[in-house]
């Protein structure tokens, strides 16, 4: 089956086709760039360049998987716009994936691990993982300076992501190199189990954990004297 990936919650803007089967999940073409003012400029060309490169249309699409954050509103909701949207016209199931568990769960490596993303406010988006990738605590957006206590009251060793890189001295921790950002291949892996179940389409709910920047006025001011 293949399925898309798409996922817009950080500064890397990510599109990638993998085939998923009963033997495991394999990545047949991917594009990542990273441009935190360019998400909708960038993804509906980068999945018109994966299809392209596996020789694909997007008929041949099974599902689609989006990393649902935690990220910024404006660049968040462009990927989970554009996979709503797709899943809708193609009539496949869409997969929801916390964007961050693309990052820890690829980092796991028998030790607890922190996964971080920058939350902008000097604030940051951040997980725990157990040694075996499993999500032992958040999402959650905090300061780095309150993101690292919680991250050594869990046993944290190390750190990962465009976050702790960003906020290393804060953190404290040794930061691995990669992922910096939500891996696609990751993300297909997490899904893949309800991909091959054929489990119901699920709606693309965004984990902001707070709110937009911009917000709509709750009322007018008298102009009368």
């Amino acid at each position: 089956m293949l399925v898309l990936v798409v996922d817009s919650s950080t500064p890397a803007v990510t599109a990638a086709l993998v085939e998923v089967s009963a033997e495991g999940v394999a990545l047949r073409a991917g594009r990542c760039t990273v441009d935190a003012r360019a998400h909708g400029e960038l993804l509906a060309p980068q999945v018109d360049a994966v299809l392209a490169e596996a020789g694909a249309r997007p008929a041949d699409l099974a599902a689609i998987v989006a990393g649902l954050g935690p990220g910024p509103f404006t660049g968040l909701r462009v990927g989970l716009v554009t996979a709503a949207a797709m899943g809708q016209v193609l009539d496949i199931p869409t997969y929801g994936v916390c964007s961050l568990d693309a990052i820890g769960y690829p980092a796991a490596a028998g030790e607890p691990v922190l996964a971080a993303s920058d939350a902008r406010r000097r604030e940051l988006y951040w997980a725990v993982y157990d040694g075996a990738g499993e999500r032992i605590a958040g999402p959650n957006v905090d300061l780095p300076a309150e993101a690292a206590v919680r991250a050594r009251d869990l046993g944290v060793t190390v750190a990962v992501g465009d976050g702790a890189h960003r906020y290393a001295d804060t953190l404290g921790l040794p930061v691995r190199v990669e992922p910096r950002y939500p891996d696609p291949y990751a993300l297909a892996r997490l899904a893949a189990g309800r991909i091959r179940s054929g489990a119901p389409s699920e709606q693309l709910t965004p984990l902001y954990l707070r709110r937009p920047d911009a917000v709509a006025a709750t009322g007018h001011k008298s102009v009368l004297p």
